[in-house]
């Protein structure tokens, strides 16, 4: 029977479910489609692991990241619950010594974080403007009939440039359809698209930053090539992608449970791949105990309360 630490990343694009041992190498990654649906997701994550390991393997850990990390806490049991800054940056740091510069792009968001001597001294996240994000670059490869797969590809190919708007996806796709207008080719305004994309992080992210190499790109969108010559391009720097790019957030997860475990000296909280045959129900509640009129989440399963969150005073979620 092999030892194991899970991590689950739920994003509202993906949700990443991965299996490490303990020198942190993958024995099994899953991808699942969120589609708004983060508990369906993570039960189907585990489905995937119980299947493909479920009798070889004893999970010893399990940690959650991501914007629904607390709902899958709450059904697998973690150990430890984490924002994706720590997340992210823990993977990257046990991957890549030395970094000191983290770009992270994913399905909706993105973010950038500032690594000193392995800690987080800054970072920053763009959760409201689409633009730069994984999910506009689909959108834009669909509407020029390109592959994704092949979008980055494509970009290198460009033999003279083009300056494409990048502040907004409105005026990024205008500006889009008018240069294909003035007979610009596919691969010369997709190149220009990863330049104005990266133009756009590097000036909302990296400002007052202070840059520093070892680069390190990661993130869904790091699988594509023409955004990484485009960041290279900008900083004039190389910049490495991990092997695992796009699970990062799940394996620092994993790390960051396995730490926890020991240090606290306790078993796993996990409640077995049985969970994910359990019915969750999700409800939310206003206490007007106080003043702060919290928002308070309860998650009951199977009749029973199994997690409450979001009181600021703890009288809720310190009853479970």
């Amino acid at each position: 029977m092999r030892e194991v630490y899970l991590g689950i990343d739920v994003g509202s694009v993906s949700t990443n479910v991965v299996a490490v041992d303990e020198n942190y190498d993958i024995l099994h990654s899953s991808y699942i489609r969120t589609n708004g649906q983060p508990l369906e997701a993570v039960k189907k994550g585990l489905d995937e692991l119980k299947e493909a390991m479920g009798d070889q393997i004893e999970v010893k850990a399990v940690g959650t990241t991501g914007s629904g990390r607390q709902l899958a806490g709450a059904m697998v049991g973690a150990d430890i619950v984490k924002n994706e800054i720590t997340a992210h940056a823990t993977a990257t740091v046990n991957f890549v010594p030395g970094v000191q510069t983290i770009f992270e792009i994913g399905g909706q968001d993105s973010k950038i974080i500032i690594i000193r001597d392995g800690m987080i001294v800054d970072f920053a996240m763009n959760t409201v403007c689409a633009a730069g994000t994984g999910s506009f670059l689909e959108h834009q490869s669909q509407r020029l009939g390109i592959p994704i797969q092949e979008f980055g590809e494509m970009a290198l190919k460009a033999k003279k440039q083009v300056r494409i708007a990048g502040r907004c996806t409105v005026f990024a796709e205008s500006d889009m359809i008018s240069k294909q207008q003035f007979g610009f080719s596919k691969a010369e305004i997709i190149n220009g698209l990863c330049e104005a994309l990266v133009r756009n992080y590097i000036n909302n992210l990296g400002r007052g930053k202070q840059l520093k190499p070892k680069f390190v790109f990661q993130g869904g969108v790091a699988a594509n090539v023409g955004i990484k010559a485009a960041f290279e391009r900008e900083i004039n720097a190389e910049i490495i992608v991990p092997k695992h790019f796009d699970v990062m957030g799940a394996i620092g997860s994993a790390i960051l449970a396995r730490e926890q475990v020991i240090k606290s000296g306790k078993p796993t909280r996990f409640r077995g791949f049985e969970a994910s045959q359990l019915e969750y129900t999700p409800s939310t509640f206003e206490c007007n105990d106080c003043s702060n009129n919290c928002e308070v989440i309860k998650v009951d399963a199977e009749g029973t309360t199994i997690a409450m969150w979001g009181d600021r005073c703890g009288k809720w979620s310190n009853s479970i």
